[in-house]
């Protein structure tokens, strides 16, 4: 079985290779477990943890043959059609497409946004249509494909109304991998992750960057600036739920998903004074006075378009777990600094 991850030196996908080298197989089509042989990581920088091509052996797991997984980092351009065609064979399994414009960045620079997050998007079906594999491609969108007038509880069924050129993208590439789904090119699930928070490292383009940021920052005895006001609502995730729900997003049968290809994650709703909160129970009042509360008007009307709670019945029946509660996502981020 051969494995490619787009988006791979991202936080998530440098999270999720590591994850898929630890677990050692994947399930295939069939339903039965299958060593992995190749990872194929791509993205348009390295991934910083496997830089370099390399091999990894996992034979411990009862799952794998004593062969190990060849790990295969390739650098460029996803709107690069002939590079896509050359990463994508008749041997690949699963595809993970994490490849994307950060919702700030993505409204600010629309051209961009476009052209990586649809037309990047199809290249990459485009050489799994052509492959001939019907490999399993688990495509990250976001709550961002909703905006607007929204009910107090957003269901799976809610229609897409975004309000952001990242939500457009996003949804616009939803309905492209449902249709090459639906056409039997590809074996599709679409995952709509909430914002992830704790994130480590330092604030990237997103507008949600802060929801990590008022955490990490004061943490590390830095301030931290918020940008929305105190009631506005989120619908937060943990990494490790959210590396946890794209295996197993991969792992469902197609007939388990059923027709409607696209999955709400479930999550936590929190304003930001919950979160404040949270990090004063964890951390204490002083790590949480670090907390500026200064309003940007952009980040406030482009996260309060968000969904700031959803129905979960759906993703939890299919098996995908949400975090506790907020303390113990913040206490995890601790213990993994």
């Amino acid at each position: 079985m051969n494995v490619l991850i787009t988006g791979a030196a991202g936080f998530l996908g440098q999270r999720l290779a590591r994850a898929l080298v630890e677990r050692g197989h994947l399930q295939s089509s069939a339903g039965i477990a299958e060593p992995i042989e190749e990872l194929c990581l791509f993205d348009v920088n390295p991934p910083a943890a496997l830089a370099r091509d390399s091999v990894v052996d996992s034979s411990s797991d009862p799952h794998r043959r004593s062969a190990p997984i060849r790990i295969r980092a390739v650098t460029g351009d996803i709107r690069d059609s002939a590079l896509m065609r050359s990463l994508i064979d008749e041997r690949t399994t699963a595809v993970f497409h994490l490849s994307a414009i950060v919702s700030g960045t993505a409204e600010a620079d629309f051209d961009l946004g476009w052209s990586i997050n649809l037309d990047g998007s199809r290249a990459l079906l485009e050489a799994c249509r052509q492959a001939r594999a019907r490999a399993r491609v688990v495509f990250t969108s976001s709550v961002a494909v909703y905006g607007g007038a929204l009910p107090v509880l957003v269901t799976d069924q809610t229609p897409l109304n975004p309000q952001s050129s990242y939500g457009a993208q996003k949804a616009m590439a939803e309905l492209l991998l449902t249709d090459y789904n639906r056409k039997g090119f590809v074996d599709g699930r679409i995952l709509r992750l909430p914002t992830i928070s704790v994130r480590p490292g330092r604030p990237n383009g997103a507008a949600s960057s802060f929801a990590s940021g008022m955490i990490r920052e004061p943490l590390a005895g830095e301030a931290a600036q918020c940008p929305v006001a105190a009631q506005t609502r989120l619908w937060l995730l943990s990494p490790v739920r959210a590396i946890e729900a794209l295996v197993h997003g991969h792992e469902l049968s197609p007939a388990a998903i059923g027709i409607a290809r696209a999955i709400n994650l479930p999550g936590l709703s929190l304003t930001a004074a919950e979160m404040a909160q949270a990090l004063t129970r964890v951390a204490g009042t002083e790590v949480a006075a670090r907390i500026e509360w200064q309003p940007d008007e952009r980040v406030e009307r482009i996260v309060a378009s968000w969904p700031a709670a959803w129905d979960m019945s759906r993703a939890l029946g299919l098996g995908f777990r949400p975090d506790a509660d907020f303390d113990s996502v913040i206490r995890a981020y601790q213990s993994e600094r």
